[in-house]
């Protein structure tokens, strides 16, 4: 397969992309459940920030007067209790999405805000499909986009490509010209697709698979030509 002209740097996101979303059913359950409301400006303050700030918003959204580190034991606690019923799960289409990311000749890359122990435990065996260091956990500088891209990668920011599924990462890919393909959840209380599109992003998909060679040639061609969120 010939590789791509201009994008050298695949990132992937674990949860929500690689694996099923297990955050987005637990954070609205915790809110719903102590009489909170739930809604597009509520995803907005707690996707992809780090713990303690998302677990700030998370307990004003339901009503809280515990501390953060308070709150993130609790929600932890009963994600726990969610995952014994329906638990972590490798996404269909995962491999072949990284083999084909690897076979257009992107180096590539995991990242996402829990440590990388979570990405052995459930990613362990796709890990050769994944370049050094396989994993970066962003909790400390979410979402993560210019660190990976400039400290991890040192590659420019037009030769990268960005796979998540919440709007905020599309937000600052989009402020630092980074190509980007939004896999937001299907979860059916999300709203993280309609972000996306207020955002501007080009490439929304609903499975892995949708994430082709044709895709990935025509994000090149926008990449190469300046273009990514003309």
């Amino acid at each position: 397969m010939q590789h791509l002209e201009q994008i050298r740097l695949a990132a992937v996101n674990i949860d929500g992309v690689l694996l099923n979303d297990t955050f987005s059913p637990v954070i609205h359950h915790f809110i719903t459940s102590r009489g909170g409301s739930y809604d597009a400006a509520t995803e907005r303050e707690i996707f992809s920030q780090t713990q303690l700030t998302a677990c700030k918003a998370l307990g004003v959204a339901a009503g809280m007067t515990e501390t953060a580190e308070e709150i993130r034991d609790l929600y932890f606690a009963e994600r726990e209790e969610y995952l014994a019923k329906d638990p972590i799960r490798v996404l269909d289409g995962a491999a072949e999405l990284l083999d084909r990311l690897r076979s257009l000749g992107l180096r590539t890359i995991c990242y996402g805000g829990l440590e990388k122990t979570h990405f052995d435990r459930h990613l362990g065996d796709l890990a050769p499909l994944f370049d050094e260091p396989h994993y970066v956990c962003t909790n400390d500088f979410r979402p993560g986009v210019q660190e990976i891209v400039r400290d991890v990668f040192g590659v420019e920011p037009a030769q990268a490509v960005f796979i998540d599924d919440v709007a905020r990462v599309a937000e600052v890919a989009k402020e630092l010209g980074v190509p980007f393909i939004g896999h937001p959840s299907g979860f059916e209380h999300g709203h993280q697709g309609e972000l996306m599109r207020e955002v501007g992003v080009r490439h929304v998909v609903g499975s892995l698979g949708e994430i082709d060679e044709d895709l990935l040639r025509t994000v090149d061609a926008e990449a190469a030509a300046g273009s990514a969120w003309a």
